[in-house]
């Protein structure tokens, strides 16, 4: 921000400079322009004076004499006049000049034309004989017949600034009064150059804090600090822009944040699928080499017991990686929820029946509570049919001989409340708010309860979350537990 500062500041110079080299030029222009007016209208009717003071052609010919005293007359006047005698074509018939000062034998006319018909507005410039190169104000008049005034014979050229106008003038460029007027310039640019860089230090001085806060940002990595908040309200584009890294520094710490989150998690992941798939793996390998060793010293009911062991092992590292592929497509988005209307209570009746078996042998009342009339609700029926089976699973897995689990759809405003239910060991306060994480019950899995709980319930969860609903969990140690999620009657507002 500080080289942003400096070539703000040096452009400012720049722009200053040239600003003052042009105004000099254009007052030292502007008052040129101003002073041949002034003289040209001063002088306008000098010609006319000469011209009517003596007669100065006789017979056609030039009264060389005349000429010269009022030339001189003339000059005593205004030293800067030159006057030239001309014939209706531009020829100087004579002047009171040294001969060899005059370089030219002829002067375009037409100006003289525009002058004494005010064609055009002052100042009005013709040729100098003496100094062809350079063009300037004048009088002029008409010569006529003195007694035919019809009859023009000359025209009387006066220039006006003549040679010694430029010594005057070559002595005036280094008074006094243009090395004041010179300094002025300069004044006024310096203080323009002072003023200018005082206000862009001004306004960058906002610039350079952000920049400072962004910089002290992130080379804290996007953690120490943020650049400061701008006003509610926007002045200007500089607010705007604070408030827009404010914005992005909220942003990146959300991002940094749930990246570190995600990886906490997926090491988590790594370490609970590893816990996960090596048990099974270790069980699985242990027996089947105890067959491959001892085979022909182990009985029928041994080696029927030891592949028994195996192979639900196996089923069980089959339910889990089917359960890790399953929840890793829903959290990839690439499952939409197919919605349709459907009986939520003939599904309830499917699923207990798919249970009921596995009731049995546990000694577990499953049952649908209370019986009612058929409710009908508006989503994805395979998904939550995968709902229900891993609540209805869990809660068979972790209730006790004797125990009961129960299932109960009541309709509840737009929507019906469904519940899955049991009394058994229950959940720890402390274990609630954990409930739902992957692999959450990964470590009390054993060898003769290989369900699948942490993945289950974390699967349920993200279905119920593409439906747009809630699942909430209540429990009690050693007095059970209860799911409850809500589905609508009918299809939810975006």
């Amino acid at each position: 921000m500080k080289h942003l500062h400096y070539k703000l500041s040096a452009a400012m110079l720049g722009i200053v400079i040239l600003l003052g080299i042009a105004f000099y030029v254009i007052d030292r222009y502007s008052v040129r322009l101003y002073y041949e007016e002034l003289s040209q209208r001063l002088n306008a009717s000098l010609a006319m004076y000469v011209v009517n003071a003596e007669p100065l052609m006789s017979n056609n010919t030039v009264n060389q004499e005349t000429l010269a005293e009022l030339s001189n007359r003339a000059m005593v006047i205004n030293p800067t006049a030159e006057i030239y005698l001309l014939d209706p074509d531009g020829v100087i018939l004579g002047h009171a000049l040294p001969p060899d000062d005059v370089l030219l034998q002829q002067v375009p006319i037409e100006p003289i034309k525009q002058l004494l018909s005010a064609a055009i507005a002052l100042p009005i410039k013709g040729i100098d004989p003496r100094d062809p190169g350079n063009r300037k104000v004048f009088s002029a008049f008409p010569v006529t017949d003195e007694h035919d005034a019809n009859k023009l014979l000359a025209y009387l050229y006066v220039v006006l600034g003549g040679s010694n106008y430029k010594a005057v003038a070559d002595q005036v460029s280094g008074s006094d009064i243009q090395r004041m007027i010179a300094a002025t310039i300069l004044l006024l640019v310096l203080t323009a150059f002072v003023g200018g860089t005082l206000l862009f230090s001004f306004l960058t001085r906002r610039l350079r804090r952000l920049t400072s806060d962004v910089t002290e940002f992130t080379e804290g990595e996007f953690q120490s600090s943020k650049p400061e908040k701008a006003p509610h309200q926007h002045r200007d584009e500089i607010d705007q822009l604070r408030n827009a890294c404010h914005i992005m520094a909220d942003t990146i710490q959300e991002q940094v944040s749930s990246l570190k989150e995600n990886d906490r998690l997926r090491r988590e992941l790594v370490t609970n699928i590893s816990h996960d798939l090596r048990t099974p793996l270790t069980t699985m390998q242990g027996y089947i080499e105890t067959l491959i060793i001892k085979d022909s010293t182990l009985d029928e009911t041994t080696r029927r017991q030891h592949l028994e062991i195996a192979r639900k092992h196996a089923f069980h590292l089959g339910n889990l990686i089917q359960d890790l592929f399953e929840l890793a497509t829903l959290d990839s988005s690439r499952v939409t929820p197919d919605f349709e209307q459907f009986s939520l209570t003939d599904l309830i009746h499917d699923v207990v029946q798919e249970f009921e078996l596995q009731a049995q042998q546990n000694n577990v009342s499953l049952h649908i509570e209370p019986p009612g009339q058929p409710v009908t609700v508006y989503a994805d029926i395979s998904l939550i049919q995968r709902v229900l089976e891993n609540l209805v699973g869990n809660a068979l897995r972790y209730t006790p001989h004797g125990g009961n689990v129960s299932i109960t759809a009541q309709p509840s405003g737009s929507g019906v409340d469904v519940s899955v239910a049991d009394n058994g060991s229950g959940i720890a306060k402390q274990d609630l708010p954990h409930i739902f994480d992957r692999f959450y019950k990964a470590e009390k899995i054993d060898s003769e309860n290989t369900g699948t709980m942490g993945l289950g319930l974390a699967i349920a969860k993200r279905i119920l979350e593409l439906h747009g609903s809630e699942i909430i969990v209540v429990s009690e140690e050693e007095h059970g537990t209860r799911f409850v999620f809500d589905l609508p009657l009918e299809a939810r507002a975006a």
